[in-house]
């Protein structure tokens, strides 16, 4: 999915957005996270560490999650505007050791000390132990001028539910 050049710079300079799941009751968990996401990909990406896991069972349970990019002190821009993104989330636990960091690169971007924290690896052993959360939009709620009172922009992907 080709996403407006202003998303795509407010998903690569977010530090935090809001992650919402679903569980089986339907009750609905915000969890605060670092999306990751590189121009042209079409898709968020998060990692989480499997010491908190409830967020990937949740979304094995229901995979609808609405991400929420409404804090204007996290993220770096002085383009910012409100963000909902409603999608799709996929997770990959195949290699919690190693295959979340095919990321890293992107998450260093965002929070340059975590090179140094990643060498102390055996200090903290289960946060380094990560799932990949990928979620694919199927629409995209933007308040332009932050006015979130105001009806949004509405961008319909192409993933389906």
């Amino acid at each position: 999915m080709v996403l407006p050049e202003a998303i795509e710079k407010l998903f690569e300079e977010a530090l935090v957005a809001e992650f919402a799941t679903i569980d089986h009751h339907g009750k609905i968990h915000v969890h605060p996270m670092l999306p990751l996401y590189k121009k042209g990909q079409g898709y968020l990406v998060f990692t989480s560490s499997i010491l908190f896991s409830k967020k990937v069972e949740y979304i094995r349970e229901n995979p609808k999650v609405s991400v929420f990019f409404n804090n204007e002190a996290g993220i770096r821009t002085k383009d910012y505007f409100p963000v909902l993104v409603k999608g799709l989330a996929s997770y990959d636990d195949s290699d919690i050791h190693e295959k979340w960091m095919k990321y890293l690169d992107l998450w260093k971007r965002k929070e340059p000390y975590i090179g140094k924290l990643l060498k102390q690896r055996f200090a903290l052993p289960l946060f380094w132990e990560r799932v990949i959360i990928e979620v694919k939009p199927i629409k995209i709620y933007a308040w332009r001028n932050g006015a979130i009172n105001e009806e949004p922009i509405v961008i319909d992907a192409k993933y389906e539910i």
